[in-house]
This record gives C-alpha cells, sequence and structure tokens, in this order.
C-alpha cells in the first residue's frame, strides 16, 4: 500500500470517508483480507530486525511427546525446512505500524514469531515491511517470491486471515496455524451511553473510528448513513481511536477487538461488545500463518509447534502480556 495519507476530518466535520477501493461492493467475508491491508499504515524502510539469536534452543527435546512429532525425518537437500535448519534461525515476516501486533518492534507478532522459533529449536529473525497494494503482492513478496528489489521472503508471514477466496487466489502459500480470531467491536463510555443494542441509538454522539478500516467502512454505511455527520475517521487504526475515547474526546467507538481491548480493557467505564450491524462478519475471521505451498515440512511443524504454544497457555499469555484476550 506504501505510504498513504490518513483519511481524517477536522473535529466537528462530518466523516467524508470513501471506502478503499479494495473494501468496495464486497462483502464482509472478502473484505477481510482487504481490511488487514486498508489498516496498515507503514513506513519505508525495508531492513530485517538484526533479532537472530547466535545459539540454538534444543526445545524439542525438552517437550517429550508435545512436540515430538517436529522431529521430523531427514528430507532431500535444498528443502525449505532443511534450509532453514541449516540456518538455525526462522526468518518472521510482520507487518510494519499494526499495533497491538507489531509497532518498533514490540507487539504480538513479534513475540509470537520468538515463540515460534524457540518451539522449533531456532533463533528468531523478523522482516519488517511494509503493507503493498493487496494481499496477493504481500504473499508474492514476502511467502513465494520476493520483493524485485531484492529483500524476501520470509519464511513465514504472520497475521494472514484464513479466508477461502484468499486462499484460492492465491494457490502459491498456504496458511496454516490459526492463532487468533479478530472481531469488529463497538466500544463506548457507560457515562454517556448505558446501552447500545442498536447503531440508531448513537445518532448525535461523538463517534470515531479509523480512516480506511472496515470498522470506518460499517460504522458510514450504517442505517443508510444516519451516522456519518457524527463520525470523526481522521485516526490511523483503531488503538489511537480506543486512546481518543479514553480521553473523553468521544462517547463511542469502533474497532477491531485486538485494538480496542489493548486499551480499554480492564478498564470498567468502558463496554466492548460486537458491532450491532448485519453487515459485521458474525463470528469474525481467524489469522494464522502463510507459507510456501510446497513448504510441507515447515507448515507441519509450525502446525504442531502452535498447537503446543496453545495447550501449554503460552499462547494465552503472549496476548494477554499486550492486554488482548486470546481467542480463536
Amino acid at each position: 500500500m506504501g505510504d498513504q495519507e490518513l483519511l481524517g476530518n477536522p473535529p466537528g466535520e462530518a466523516a467524508v470517508m470513501v471506502p478503499p477501493r479494495s473494501l468496495r461492493s464486497l462483502p464482509p467475508e472478502g473484505a477481510l483480507a482487504a481490511d488487514r491491508q486498508s489498516r496498515i499504515h507503514a513506513r519505508p524502510g525495508l531492513r530485517p530486525l538484526d533479532a537472530a539469536q547466535s545459539a540454538r534452543r534444543h526445545f524439542l527435546g525438552c517437550c517429550g511427546g508435545l512436540l515430538g512429532g517436529l522431529a521430523l525425518p531427514a528430507h532431500a537437500a535444498g528443502g525449505d525446512w532443511q534450509r532453514i535448519r541449516e540456518r538455525g534461525s526462522l526468518v518472521v515476516g510482520l507487518y510494519q505500524d499494526m499495533p497491538p501486533f507489531h509497532v518498533k518492534g514490540q507487539g504480538i507478532d513479534v513475540a509470537l514469531g520468538r515463540a515460534l522459533a524457540e518451539a522449533l529449536g531456532l533463533g528468531f529473525s523478523a522482516l519488517p515491511f511494509t503493507a503493498d497494494e493487496d494481499m496477493a503482492d504481500d504473499l508474492r513478496n514476502m511467502v513465494w517470491k520476493g520483493h524485485f528489489l531484492g529483500w524476501g521472503p520470509a519464511d513465514v508471514l504472520l497475521h494472514v486471515p484464513l479466508d477461502p477466496p484468499l486462499q484460492r487466489a492465491n494457490p502459491q502459500v498456504q496458511i496454516v496455524a490459526p492463532y487468533y480470531r479478530e472481531r469488529v467491536l463497538l466500544a463506548f463510555d457507560t457515562t454517556r451511553l448505558p446501552r447500545v443494542e442498536a447503531l440508531a441509538e448513537l445518532r448525535g454522539h461523538r463517534l470515531g473510528a479509523a480512516g480506511q478500516s472496515l470498522a470506518g467502512w460499517l460504522m458510514i454505511g450504517a442505517e443508510g448513513g444516519l451516522l456519518r455527520e457524527h463520525l470523526a475517521t481522521r485516526w490511523p487504526d483503531g488503538v489511537a481511536v480506543a486512546q481518543a475515547l479514553k480521553a473523553g474526546q468521544l462517547d463511542a467507538a469502533a474497532g477491531l477487538a485486538s485494538e480496542l481491548e489493548s486499551v480499554l480493557g480492564g478498564d470498567t467505564r468502558f463496554v466492548l461488545q460486537p458491532l450491532p450491524s448485519p453487515r459485521a462478519p458474525r463470528d469474525g475471521w481467524a489469522v494464522g500463518c502463510a507459507v510456501k505451498k510446497d513448504a510441507t515440512e515447515l507448515a507441519q511443524a509450525l502446525q504442531q509447534a502452535m498447537q503446543w504454544l496453545q495447550a501449554s497457555g503460552r499462547l494465552g499469555e503472549v496476548f494477554a502480556t499486550h492486554g488482548v484476550s486470546w481467542r480463536l
């Protein structure tokens, strides 16, 4: 997508958000990957973080039966898994500026990448990158081919929606090891709104959503545009919107569950609930890991490692550390 201008409007001015090209005329289930694109506001500079660890941790031997399946037999020379093991580190693709998953080397996906590498007995090397025009570009650059400027691909790309249309459109990759289920939520200040059962009840209140996001798209079109004059969209992401709500600048805000929870979770003044819109994906959508289509051994290893992280409680701890409730 490159460096994109923030879609915004001055305080008191009605939202004029035009849905991003990738979101127009799409049903909610088809907009999932597009929303992941639209909410990433990345910066230039595409160098891997110098995070590879010098010593490999022999984690597999300590886990006994839980990860015994990862001790795979020898593979043909040149296979992805064999090359990774010889290198001794797992190169993990991370989206730039996507709070709370990755901002400046910190976040849920960074911690998860480290945990996966550790579970595989490998060091961790992060490859942060700027989102391209659409998800297919990201999968090409970060998973199966590499960028024409010479960087990439990574061994695995995190935060890829397990979306059947996306998978069918990109047969060069496989999406495995789901680790989180995202949803669109509405957060509101109970001192101003005791409860909200329908979006029409928000009319006349100060509302916020990130520009060029699925939450913003749903809000701008809600009730035939009824809320448009009350909706501000000048924030770059749902975390910034939640911060504005917490600061008293808004009465209610829409955003992704991870974004809103990371700021408002645990504060009893606010209620977080599913956005009451028939166009919002009812059960949300899962995100997982993308690898090359023929990287079968790596995909199996990642799947088993993720299952162990989930069973051991480590996955939930990673999310809790960042103020987000883990769900799948």
